[in-house]
């Protein structure tokens, strides 16, 4: 099988590892089989998409709404490489999910509307897909509400035609949207399990998503559903993409 890559940005290894060890065990691939780039540490290399079953993005630091003057060398860097990638990867309707950057970077990318208006507090959300989204063969099998993780400062105000929403929350409209047929991106976590959002929210405490007096809070939001669902769209897109 031709590997797929994780294309990740966050810069703390703890949250950096244990996102890598939850993309593997949700997709049940290997670390052979599922290679990691940090762009945060390194430039992203060439990709031969000839030689790639797919490709993920995990999630990071990164707001593509705010001000050019605000975005370190980094991130102007990581967007330019995207924008490079995702000029190939649409063109060619390449397997690509994104999963929270994905609204950043494939949203960016196709003309959406990103701001804060949609921001959300750390928690869970139920997600209801649309009837696009009910036929999606990545959302294959999923009710048709569920509860996702979130915990974002930005996202999809507006989506441009050429993008078709899948899913949707109470709170923010667009949670899950497909361009082509192959490139997918979602503003919710599908890797995440409640482990996995605890060593989040403490690695990112200091980080502007709750106030400093609010952790305990943030955790109790974590743990008021079970998050059991979206997981199962990453091993679905393994089995798609697989080559």
């Amino acid at each position: 099988m031709k590997p797929f890559v994780l294309l990740a940005t966050r810069a703390e290894d703890v949250p950096a590892d244990q996102e890598y060890a939850l993309f593997l065990r949700a997709t049940g691939l290997d670390e052979h089989d599922l290679l990691r780039v940090r762009l945060e540490a390194e430039r992203m290399p060439p990709l031969d998409l000839d030689e790639l079953s797919g490709i993920f993005v995990g999630g990071g630091p990164f707001n593509a709404s705010d001000p050019p003057e605000r975005k370190s060398a980094v991130q102007h860097r990581v967007e330019a490489e995207f924008a490079s990638l995702l000029d190939r990867v649409i063109a060619s309707d390449f397997p690509f999910l994104g999963a929270c950057y994905g609204v950043g970077t494939v949203g960016a990318h196709i003309g959406a509307t990103i701001d804060r208006t949609y921001g959300e507090r750390i928690g869970v959300v139920p997600v209801t897909l649309t009837g696009a989204g009910e036929t999606d063969p990545l959302l294959a099998g999923m009710p048709r509400t569920f509860n996702a993780f979130v915990g974002h400062k930005e996202a999809i105000r507006a989506l441009p035609g050429a993008a078709t929403l899948l899913g949707s929350s109470p709170g923010c409209p667009v949670q899950v949207f497909r361009v082509g047929r192959n490139v997918y991106a979602t503003q919710f976590h599908p890797e995440l399990d409640l482990d996995g959002i605890i060593v989040r929210i403490h690695a990112y405490a200091d980080h502007g998503y709750f106030a400093a007096d609010e952790l305990e809070l943030t955790l109790a939001s974590a743990r008021r559903a079970e998050v059991s669902e979206p997981s199962r769209m990453l091993r679905t897109f393994v089995e798609l993409h697989a080559r």
